[in-house]
């Protein structure tokens, strides 16, 4: 039985009629991060703090923490039947948000997620597990997803090449993600972005990453806040009761397909920053692309986006680099491969977007990408790529005669039927 002093008096007794706010606070530096939760809930006496520490995770257990701005209210280490991540968001996180939702109407809450757990699988989490017959956003209403970026240490977070093994930090054995991928995914499905302190290199640089933030999450809201003045309620007003969370908008590799920007076109630097879109409608010859994967990166912090080879050409396959590492996988097929009965598996959106600009040759087949760095020759990317595509003679040889390139992708990204009872947060594929 509970000891907490957030049991109410009657353990069954719940009120239905009102849902507290939820907001989620993510973010790869936890003093940032937990420096913004302590100043919010500062300003509101009635604020819950969540926190969970993963230290033993991968040994079976982890450290739930909820506090006030009066102090400790709960402090229980919770065994797992299984050491990872989305087992503790499933065996207690999701519980533990359930249970104060149910029983604390009348308090907001606050989620400070640990540093290496991304918000969509959160999300996700929070839309489809059920907890005792009902999912946590039948309980609670999402605010808003906060990601908080230390200023001083975001470049270097962004350029590095570890992996989360490597530092020793990962969430499970089986965790291989890199440290940059899981900073740029923190930062892209965040709401509102939440930029603490400065560079150390002064006021230019400052500023610079704040226009790389907004090229890289050009839908988040930024806040800016001095690590050394912080006044709480100016915070809070900032922070939180924005409703600026969308649960309909999809994950940032399926954004272009379901007519949302992707990012922004900006080829002229701004303080040093670049963002370029490259867009076409004719498919990339296999070989070609292959060939370029390495040199259209290597001054780039990220790219992102979706494309079609001429080799596979019923594959969306994304395309997925940070940290120096570019990943690709299979996405599902294009609408013009699917037969009509078939249509109805995919949003509403998506077959909008897609009759928007709908090819009598092509059908919804395109080339979708883009690039962020510092000091990026857009024209000359925009050449390279371009070269990659068929030209007007491959064109003219239809099909079948694609399917026989040299592909050096050639089975790296298999079609596999999407499960419908399946809510996909993962990010698979082959790495190129």
């Amino acid at each position: 039985m509970s000891t907490s002093p957030l049991a109410p008096p009657d353990q069954g007794a719940t009120d239905t009629g009102a849902r507290p706010s939820l907001t989620v606070l993510a973010g790869f530096w936890p003093a940032a991060t937990y420096a913004v939760a302590r100043a919010l809930l500062a300003a509101d006496a009635s604020l819950l703090l969540v926190r969970h520490d993963l230290t033993g995770v991968r040994d079976g257990h982890v450290h739930r923490v909820v506090r006030d701005r009066d102090g400790l209210l709960e402090d229980e280490r919770v065994r797992l039947a299984h050491g990872c991540v989305s087992c503790t968001l499933r065996e207690d996180v999701l519980p533990t948000l359930a249970r104060l939702a149910r029983h604390h109407p009348d308090r907001d809450l606050l989620l400070m997620l640990p540093e290496v757990v991304e918000p969509e699988a959160m999300a996700a989490a929070c839309a489809h597990c059920l907890v005792d017959g009902a999912t946590v956003t039948d309980l609670v209403h999402i605010d808003s997803y906060l990601t908080v970026v230390d200023m001083e240490h975001l470049l270097d977070g962004l350029a590095s090449t570890d992996d989360l093994k490597t530092l020793g930090i990962q969430a499970a054995d089986d965790d291989d993600r890199a440290l940059a991928d899981v900073i740029v995914r923190q930062i892209e499905y965040a709401d509102t972005l939440v930029l603490w302190g400065r560079s150390r290199d002064g006021a230019y640089d400052t500023g610079r990453l704040s226009v790389l933030l907004a090229r890289m999450a050009p839908w988040a809201t930024q806040v800016q806040v001095d690590g050394e003045v912080l006044d709480a309620g100016v915070l809070t007003r900032r922070l939180r009761g924005t409703l600026r969370h969308r649960p309909e908008t999809p994950g940032v590799l399926t954004r272009g397909l379901e007519g949302y920007p992707l990012g922004l076109h900006e080829p002229h630097a701004e303080q040093g920053v670049v963002s370029a879109v490259f867009r076409a409608r004719r498919p990339f010859h296999p070989r070609r692309l292959h060939d370029v994967l390495e040199t259209v990166n290597v001054e780039m912090i990220r790219s992102r986006g979706h494309l079609w080879l001429a080799s596979q050409p019923e594959t969306v396959l994304t395309w997925d680099f940070a940290g120096g590492g570019l990943s690709m996988g299979a996405l599902g097929r294009w609408l013009t491969a699917l037969p009509d009965h078939r249509w109805g598996d995919v949003s509403d959106h998506r077959r909008l977007a897609a009759a928007l600009e709908w090819d009598p040759y092509y059908g919804d087949r395109h080339q979708h990408l883009v690039f962020i760095g510092l000091d990026v020759d857009a024209a000359g990317l925009h050449r390279a790529l371009s070269a990659c595509l068929l030209t007007d003679a491959e064109l003219a040889d239809g099909e079948e005669a694609w399917r026989d390139y040299d592909d050096p992708l050639a089975g790296c990204f298999p079609l596999i039927e999407p499960d419908p009872t399946r809510h996909r947060t993962d990010h698979e594929g082959e790495s190129a």
